[in-house]
């Protein structure tokens, strides 16, 4: 995103889930040596990291604090077989886009129809520019595709009503998204992954101390704003063949299965999302959407997260 979300659009982000992700991501610049290090370790069979100190995987719950995204909701499904595109982004936008792309249309179009809107804007163009806005977090943070550029109109027909928007599992599907990017990645003709890998980066900097820049500011939250401030010590290594080595030697020792129980970590994190850790507790088939024209399961049946090991299976 290029900047932080206008307060004219405040309560419908927030409706929508997304007022708090919408405010993250912009200081947090990508390890491509780090996650290349830690997609060779991950297992497309269990969904997890394979390390010296044993299995390891993100969670809901690294989701859940690192993003601050809805996690206790309905599943994000839907058939988009029949869509008429142009009619579903004239209805919802009042406008078409010159190229719609197996249903994905460019980010650049979403800028360019859609202006902050001011004081005088009416509500009605609000809601239009609050669902373009949160496209864009979608298509260019949350789940973005290998083209950097394209979002799918299938996330537009969840966003109707910002009130029922609110009521999904976003953080779920997220994390979904995350784990079939990393398995595709795993093959060997792949060069490139998509998805949210500053959460990656983020849970990998929570979990390995070794990898962890020194920042001397207090924790925020959502937690994954730790990595916006500049560190102040940050002689880490850049070359793969070293990260290799330090995940290797360090991990067995030094992995950090529950870095939220830290007294510093958890003062800052509100009580509402700690009451209710069961929403952590699931265990239930991963439903994601395909990149064709019908929803897919993905070949875990099951996860479930102990809240004792927040890194944990």
């Amino acid at each position: 995103m290029t900047g932080p979300p206008s307060l004219l659009i405040k309560d419908y982000l927030r409706e929508a889930g997304f007022w708090h992700v919408a405010m993250i991501g912009r200081g947090c610049k990508l390890d491509l040596k780090l996650i290349s290090a830690l997609i060779e370790r991950w297992r497309p069979e269990t969904h997890t990291f394979h390390l010296p100190c044993g299995e390891c995987t993100i969670t809901l719950e690294d989701v859940h604090l690192q993003l601050e995204l809805p996690m206790d909701g309905d599943a994000i499904t839907g058939s988009i077989h029949s869509a008429n595109w142009g009619a579903v982004c004239y209805e919802l936008f009042d406008a078409i886009p010159d190229n719609i792309n197996g249903g994905r249309i460019e980010m650049g179009w979403l800028r360019d129809t859609f202006s902050e809107p001011d004081d005088d804007s009416t509500e009605l163009e609000k809601i239009r520019y609050a669902r373009a806005y949160i496209l864009q977090i979608i298509g260019g943070y949350l789940m973005p595709d290998l083209s950097q550029n394209l979002v799918n109109l299938r996330w537009l027909l969840k966003l109707v009503d910002f009130r029922a928007a609110g009521e999904f599992s976003w953080g779920s599907v997220v994390l979904a998204t995350l784990y079939r990017e990393m398995c595709w990645a795993t093959r060997p003709n792949k060069a490139k992954i998509g998805d949210c890998l500053s959460l990656l980066k983020s849970w990998a900097r929570f979990c390995f101390p070794f990898l962890r820049p020194r920042v001397d500011h207090p924790y925020t939250f959502p937690l994954i704003t730790r990595w916006n401030h500049s560190a102040s010590y940050a002689r880490l290594p850049t070359c793969l063949e070293d990260i290799r080595l330090l995940l290797d030697q360090r991990s067995e020792a030094q992995f950090q299965w529950t870095p939220y129980e830290d007294l510093a970590i958890r003062a800052v994190i509100p009580d509402k999302y700690l009451q209710n850790p069961n929403a952590w507790h699931v265990k239930v088939p991963l439903v994601n959407f395909a990149i064709g024209d019908a929803p897919i399961r993905q070949s875990i049946t099951a996860i479930w997260i102990p809240t004792t090991d927040s890194c944990g299976t």
